[in-house]
């Protein structure tokens, strides 16, 4: 892969509180190259000093949009042949490291604390999940969000 060329990868943050974590994101969004950003719903955009503080720039160069129905947007996603996956704690969900991936991929992110919409989960294709074998049942979004991402990178190549 050229140095030019998009990983077919697209991620899409479903009301995200978090303009650190948004940051965060847009920044290994840049070090994988990725496709395409989706922020829904009530998820920051730039330009908010926040998002700058952690991306430290990658908000200006990952392509990105916002979009206040995500739904449409999956629909609109997956009617141009992309796969769209949940990342969630749900029945049904893949450990994320046994999942194959059709590529293009998008990948849905939820709300760090109520995650990604029952309604929104019925549209996606799949759902994966980190294993979670400690006192807590989640990862902070940003963390997980890489996990993700580099693991799809990996099975891309």
């Amino acid at each position: 892969m050229k140095k030019s060329d998009r990983t077919p990868i697209y991620a899409l943050l479903e009301n995200i509180r978090s303009l650190h974590n948004v940051g965060a994101i847009f920044r290994t969004s840049d070090a994988v190259n990725l496709e395409k950003l989706y922020l829904c719903g009530f998820t920051g955009s730039p330009p908010r000093n926040e998002i700058t503080k952690t991306a430290l720039g990658a908000e200006e160069v990952v392509p990105w949009e916002h979009h206040d129905d995500a739904i449409k947007l999956v629909k609109d996603l997956k009617a141009q042949g992309v796969k769209v996956v949940a990342v969630e704690l749900c029945e049904g969900a893949f450990n994320y490291a046994d999942a194959d991936y059709d590529f293009p991929v998008c990948f849905v992110f939820g709300h760090e604390v109520e995650g990604i919409s029952d309604e929104l989960i019925e549209h996606c294709d799949m759902a994966v999940q980190l294993p979670m074998l400690g006192r807590a049942n989640s990862l902070n979004v940003a963390t997980c969000y890489g996990i993700i991402v580099y693991d799809a990178l990996k099975k891309l190549s």
